[in-house]
């Protein structure tokens, strides 16, 4: 049996993510402490109690994820819940923590990395005017269509059925109006701080890229896939561009899974709040087994 590690993305975030594994495991009281000297403020308390209208802003919840995720993996394996790790991969923010997980970088020096991305990628929603949509049906050119006339970009291929665009604020409501009038079962307005993994976030692309150049990455241990191209990426100086390039390009959540699941992979654990990817995955191929570990329970049952 092959084993796949799903981390979540920004957006799976939700008051209390991580509270039950501080409760009942010292390696996960032991990361948050980490997190929190790294980090210099509170994170822990953030992830725990909130207030949500904090913990979604992306420079708190991008390192809220990262670290809740990690802590879910760890355990896992301190449990022995779960033997050999053939596939690790992550929806966005998710991608780094599966680096993380594959010792291309370790934990600290992921969170530094996080917590700066999600610094930067804050910054660009400032000085931009942005959002996103999700549309559900419609076949790609369709979808492609829209995106050119409208002047939007396709942030996520995270299902068949649904599809994400990104781009400014009045071109996103143009969009969106027009795919209610055409052949889209659902088309419904996120409510994000920004015009993620299209052209908008630039700024923090390039200044992202040169923060990465001052450290050093490691070949993984265990494949990791991009959201770029949907496969298998090991050489270090490409990990590097293609998690730079990332901020600016469409995830192709499809790729990577069906990709995971050509690699033999027959089990998927989801290591993040909620059932996100699960609900994901099901979407693409309902023959998929995905459980969803976000309690000590889950690991220990």
């Amino acid at each position: 049996m092959a084993i796949g590690l799903l981390f979540s993305g920004q957006g799976a975030q939700k008051v209390g993510m991580g509270a039950d594994l501080y409760e009942n495991s010292g390696l996960a009281r032991n990361l948050y402490a980490t997190a929190n000297e790294i980090l210099g403020w509170d994170l822990a308390t953030v992830s725990f109690e909130g207030p949500e209208k904090l913990l979604v802003e992306t420079k708190i919840c991008q390192p809220a994820l990262f670290v809740c995720g990690y802590a879910i993996h760890s355990i896992l394996q301190e449990t022995g819940s779960i033997d050999q790790i053939d596939v690790v991969l992550g929806l966005s923010l998710g991608e780094l923590t599966a680096h993380a997980v594959a010792g291309t970088f370790d934990f600290t020096d992921g969170l530094k990395i996080v917590a700066e991305r999600a610094r930067l990628m804050q910054m660009a929603c400032e000085i931009t005017d942005g959002t996103m949509a999700s549309l559900i049906g419609g076949d790609k050119s369709l979808i492609l269509k829209l995106c050119d006339k409208y002047d939007v970009e396709i942030a996520n291929y995270n299902s068949h059925e649904q599809t994400v665009i990104s781009g400014g604020v009045k071109q996103i409501k143009a969009a969106v109006e027009a795919a209610k009038n055409g052949d889209f079962r659902m088309v419904v307005p996120l409510k994000v701080g920004g015009a993620y993994h299209s052209r908008l976030m630039e700024p923090a692309r390039k200044e992202f890229e040169s923060f990465l150049a001052d450290f050093t990455f490691n070949i993984p241990s265990i494949k990791v896939l991009s959201n770029i191209t949907g496969r298998e990426v090991s050489s270090v100086d490409e990990i590097k561009q293609l998690l730079v390039n990332q901020i600016v390009s469409p995830v192709r959540w499809v790729d990577c899974m069906r990709y995971a699941a050509a690699q033999g992979v027959t089990e998927f654990y989801e290591c993040g709040p909620g059932k996100v990817l699960a609900g994901l995955a099901r979407r693409i191929d309902r023959t998929w087994k995905v459980s969803s570990q976000c309690k000590f329970s889950d690991m220990t049952s």
